[in-house]
């Protein structure tokens, strides 16, 4: 088993269990129950990534200790953790905690994360499915740190250039990153991008709705909630291939009551 792979006080996590109810914030409640340091940051990278434990069943402890792990790394605040943590994006489409919370843990990390979204976001090897998460990162590293607000309103903003058909999905997500930041500098390169053809307006509203939300028109409807259409996208795609067990909390029921407490957590 993995714990025989992991030494005190890392190994504590194993059994820690569920924890629904926690806020990413200035706090160190990881640290300091269980005396983590730097020279754990290697073994909670690991246990990250720690296949067997994904695959633990759904109902046990085990299953809890990779999101213990990152939000430990989120508290240490360590910039060697931020590499690790974006490789895992791709290994984990179906995880809800892990695309909930790792824009959080990266914008706890810092700034320093910025580069390595950027070079994940223009990696043509992943899907749009997995460079959301490099979306959602940005927007969340730009709401959180005021001072690289608009670094990251310029990254994503380029990535409205690119028209391949996985491009035209990610660029709806890009879109409404976009006017959730209330980037009023985007407005040219998403008129652009509508105007193009490089948006996939399955995903996403018409050019008229978005300039709406930004305030630069009188409402007629209300645009479609980003959240929904992120869900959307995601359950198409999973149609397309079969749901990782490695989310360890596959079933319906599991998820539900998953999703329905971190709504009450987030609240």
């Amino acid at each position: 088993m993995s714990s025989h792979n992991y030494t005190t006080p890392v190994s504590q996590l194993l059994t820690y269990g569920e924890l629904y109810d926690y806020a990413f914030n200035n706090s160190t409640p990881y640290l300091e129950k269980f005396g983590l340091t730097a020279e754990h940051i290697p073994e909670l990278i690991r246990m990250v990534g720690d296949d067997e434990l994904h695959d633990s069943d759904e109902e046990s402890l085990e299953v809890w200790a990779p999101i213990h792990a990152w939000r430990s790394l989120a508290e240490l605040r360590n910039e060697a953790a931020i590499q690790p943590l974006i490789s895992v994006i791709h290994k984990l489409p179906d995880h809800d905690f892990f695309i909930d919370e790792l824009p959080h843990v990266l914008a706890q990390i810092g700034p320093a994360a910025i580069p390595a979204l950027r070079d994940y976001l223009a990696n043509p090897d992943y899907n749009a499915s997995a460079r959301y998460s490099a979306v959602d990162s940005l927007e969340v590293m730009a709401t959180q740190h005021p001072e690289v607000r608009d670094e990251c309103v310029s990254i994503l903003t380029e990535r409205l250039a690119y028209s391949d058909p996985e491009s035209q999905i990610l660029n709806s997500f890009i879109v409404y990153s976009l006017v959730k930041l209330k980037a009023l500098e985007a407005v040219p390169a998403i008129e652009a991008a509508f105007a193009g053809d490089r948006i996939n307006k399955h995903w996403c509203d018409d050019w008229d709705m978005i300039q709406v939300e930004l305030g630069l028109k009188q409402p007629k409807k209300k645009l479609k909630d980003p959240d929904g259409i992120v869900a959307l996208f995601e359950k198409k795609h999973q149609k397309r291939s079969k749901p990782q067990v490695s989310s360890g909390f596959g079933s319906a029921k599991t998820q539900q009551k998953s999703a329905n407490k971190k709504k009450k957590k987030r609240k």
